[in-house]
């Protein structure tokens, strides 16, 4: 049985349906892409993954188990970066991931996390001074502050250079080399991880 699956999905947007009939299966050590363009539905269906929404119709399972039976559960065992950075301004870089490693008990991997993304000279300055690719490196240390299995992240490479596009591929590899699996929408092809292609189309159906 594979680890995290998604089986006969669709996903309502308003009234439009954005996807039906999808399926996905993600073992240990996986990776799984989500290609297509702006408003083929990939961010509503990594929401729905990281249980932020409700599926139209099917189900999202870990280890057979509906991931809705347990949200607490999931949620604890998965780290979601967004399109936005989740950064608090007056706080400094280290206070920032300190707050988010905080809520999976794992505050002793915060200065390594900084430092894989060369965050580590910017640990006191407030975050209200960084740029826009420094405030993207801090939201992906995240996922090193953390012990979650499950990574679901949405274009990623965004604002990044090509040094922490660099960090951002030894994270992936060195996360499912041991075990942990990655979900990762993309627009650019040349985006990391390799992995199983789930290709999304734009749909304009409406409900009836």
């Amino acid at each position: 049985m594979s680890a995290f699956t998604g089986q006969d999905l669709a996903c309502l947007r308003g009234e439009r349906l954005v996807f039906k009939g999808l399926d996905f299966a993600l073992e240990a050590g996986g990776a799984l892409v989500l290609a297509g363009p702006n408003g083929s539905g990939k961010t509503s269906l990594l929401r729905l993954m990281a249980g932020l929404g409700t599926p139209h119709a099917g189900a999202i399972r870990w280890h057979g188990a509906a991931i809705a039976d347990d949200p607490d559960a999931h949620h604890a065992r998965l780290c979601f970066v967004g399109h936005a950075n989740a950064t608090k301004a007056s706080l400094s870089v280290t206070e920032n991931l300190a707050f988010w490693a905080a809520l999976h008990g794992t505050e002793e991997k915060v200065p390594a996390a900084l430092k894989a993304f060369g965050l580590d000279r910017l640990a006191d300055l407030p975050a209200r001074f960084l740029s826009a690719g420094q405030r993207r490196r801090l939201n992906l240390a995240r996922l090193l502050a953390t012990d979650a299995p499950l990574w679901l992240l949405d274009e990623p490479e965004a604002a990044l250079d090509a040094q922490a596009m660099e960090a951002l591929r030894a994270s992936l590899a060195q996360h499912r080399a041991g075990g942990g699996m990655v979900v990762l929408a993309t627009h650019g092809a040349d985006a990391p991880p390799e992995g199983e292609i789930l290709e999304l189309v734009v749909t304009w159906e409406e409900r009836r």
